[in-house]
C-alpha cells in the first residue's frame, strides 16, 4: 500500500482529492514559497529596504525559475528545512549575484514556509467549498421534493416516530450549511502572512518591518496579524477544525447512509455502488464507507496536530514537524470527502414502497407516542402512557396491529389518522422545505 491513499494510483479514485491533491506536492509548495519571496522582494524594494532593481529581479526570476524539487532533498535533510536549498538553488538560478543577495532578506524559513502554506490553504478552501455547494445543492434537491415522504425515524437504532425522508436529508445538509457559513470569518482571520524573523522580533527585518510585511500580505492577498504567531498555531488549528468538522458533517451523512442500505431495509439506493469480488448479490456502500473513514482519520490526526500546537519557546521543530505529518493529511481527507460526497449526493434516491413497508411493519408500535397524546387529552399523562403501554405489550404478545386494540378499547380516537403516518410528521415537511429555501438563497447570493 501507498504510503499515503491519496497519492495512490490503486486508491487514489477511492480517496480522491482532485485538485486539492496538487495543491501538496513538492512542486506546488516549492512554487508557493517562490512566490513568497518575491512578494517580499517587492514589497521590500517599494519600502526601500532593498534595491527596487533587486525587488524587481528577483520578482522576474520568481516568475521564470523552475525549481526541481529533487534538488531540495538533501540540504533539507541536512538543515531539517527545506528553505536553505531552495534559497542557495534559486541564487545559483538567477544569475545575477548582485541582486540574488537580497533574496530572503531578513526573513526565516518559518515565515516563507507558513506563508507559502497559506496560499495553499486558500485555495483549498475554495475547491472544498465548491463541492460543498454541490452536496447542498443535491440535498436540498432531495429535502424540498421528499418534504412530506413517511419513513421511520430511529433513536438507537430502532424505530421512533415517523419522520420525512426530506426532513433527513436537510439534516444531513444543515451541519454543511453551517461550516459553509464559516468560511468569511475563517479566510479573514485565519490566512495569515508570516514575517517576523528568526525569534520573532522582526529584529533582522529592520525598522520598516511592520511595514513591509503589510505591503506583502497585500501583494499575496493574506492577512497581516501584526504581530509573530510562529508558535501561536491558532489559526491552523482553526483551520483543519474547520476541514475535520466537514469530514465528521459527511461521515455522518455516510453512516447513515449505510445503514439505510442494509439488508432488509433498503429504503434508499444509491445509484452506482461497489461490486463484490465472490457475491454476486452485493451492492456495497463504498463511498459511504470512504466518507466514513476519512472522518474517523480527520479525528485522529487532528488530536495530534492539537500536541504539536504545544510548542516551546519561540520556535519549536519537533512541534512544527509533527504538523508537517499529519496538516496535509487532514486537508486532503477533507477535499476527499467532500468530492466523494459530492458524487453520492447526486445519485441518492429513496425507496418509497420500502419506507412505507417499513412503517408498517411493526404492529403499529411506531405511533405508539402519537397515541399517548391522544390518550392525555382525556386522562392524566401517567394513565395515558400506562395505558399505551400495556396495550404495546398485548399487540406484541398477539401479533395484532395497535390500531386493532385501539379500536377496541378506545373507539372515540380516530384511529384513521392517528395511525397515518403522513399526519404525524410534525415539523419535518416545514423543515425540510426551510432547508431547501436557504440553499435556494445561499445560490442566490454566491
Amino acid at each position: 500500500m501507498a504510503g499515503s491513499v491519496f497519492d495512490s494510483q490503486i486508491y487514489g479514485d477511492l480517496f480522491t482529492s482532485a485538485d486539492v491533491g496538487r495543491l501538496f506536492t513538492d512542486t506546488a509548495e516549492a512554487r508557493a514559497m517562490l512566490l513568497v519571496e518575491g512578494a517580499l522582494a517587492k514589497a521590500q524594494g517599494a519600502a526601500g529596504v532593498i534595491p527596487q532593481e533587486s525587488a524587481a529581479a528577483i520578482g522576474r526570476a520568481v516568475m521564470e525559475v523552475a525549481m526541481d524539487p529533487g534538488a531540495l532533498r538533501k540540504p533539507t535533510g541536512q538543515n531539517g528545512v527545506p528553505v536553505p536549498g531552495l534559497i542557495a538553488a534559486f541564487r545559483s538560478e538567477m544569475n545575477a549575484p548582485e541582486h540574488a543577495q537580497f533574496v530572503h532578506w531578513g526573513a526565516t524559513s518559518q515565515d516563507i514556509m507558513d506563508s507559502a502554506l497559506m496560499l495553499r490553504l486558500r485555495q483549498a478552501l475554495a475547491l472544498i467549498e465548491d463541492d460543498l455547494k454541490l452536496v447542498l445543492a443535491s440535498l436540498a434537491k432531495l429535502a424540498k421534493t421528499h418534504s412530506s415522504l413517511p419513513m421511520p425515524a430511529r433513536t438507537y437504532g430502532q424505530h421512533a416516530t415517523p419522520t420525512s425522508f426530506g426532513a433527513v436529508a436537510a439534516a444531513w445538509g444543515a451541519p454543511i450549511l453551517s461550516l459553509v457559513g464559516e468560511l468569511e470569518n475563517l479566510r479573514q482571520n485565519c490566512l495569515l502572512i508570516s514575517l517576523s524573523g528568526a525569534a520573532g522580533t522582526a529584529g533582522a527585518l529592520g525598522p520598516k518591518a511592520a511595514e513591509v510585511r503589510a505591503e506583502m500580505a497585500k501583494s499575496l492577498g493574506l492577512k497581516d496579524p501584526e504581530r509573530s504567531w510562529h508558535t501561536d498555531r491558532t489559526p491552523l488549528l482553526r483551520l483543519m477544525d474547520w476541514m475535520v468538522r466537514v469530514n465528521l458533517a459527511l461521515g455522518k451523512l455516510g453512516e447513515d447512509c449505510i445503514a439505510l442500505v442494509q439488508t432488509g431495509i433498503g429504503e434508499i439506493s444509491l445509484g452506482g455502488a461497489g461490486a463484490s469480488s465472490t457475491m454476486p448479490q452485493k451492492q456495497n456502500p463504498v463511498a459511504p464507507s470512504a466518507l466514513v473513514a476519512l472522518a474517523r482519520q480527520g479525528s485522529g490526526l487532528l488530536s495530534i496536530l492539537h500536541g504539536s500546537a504545544l510548542q516551546q519557546h519561540q520556535r519549536d521543530g519537533a512541534a512544527w514537524f509533527s504538523e508537517w505529518l499529519c496538516l496535509p493529511q487532514i486537508v486532503l481527507g477533507a477535499a476527499s470527502a467532500a468530492r466523494t460526497a459530492r458524487d453520492l449526493s447526486a445519485g441518492i434516491s429513496p425507496n418509497a414502497a420500502t419506507m412505507a413497508a417499513a412503517l408498517d411493519s411493526g404492529l403499529d408500535m411506531i405511533h405508539a407516542e402519537a397515541l399517548s397524546f391522544a390518550l392525555a387529552a382525556e386522562m392524566p399523562r401517567p394513565e395515558a402512557q400506562a395505558a399505551v403501554k400495556a396495550l404495546c405489550r398485548e399487540a406484541g404478545d398477539s401479533n395484532q396491529p395497535l390500531r386493532q386494540l385501539v379500536a377496541r378499547d378506545f373507539p372515540q380516537i380516530d384511529a384513521k389518522t392517528l395511525f397515518d403516518s403522513a399526519t404525524q410528521l410534525g415539523d419535518a415537511p416545514a423543515e425540510a422545505l426551510r432547508f431547501s429555501v436557504k440553499i435556494a438563497e445561499l445560490s442566490a447570493d454566491t
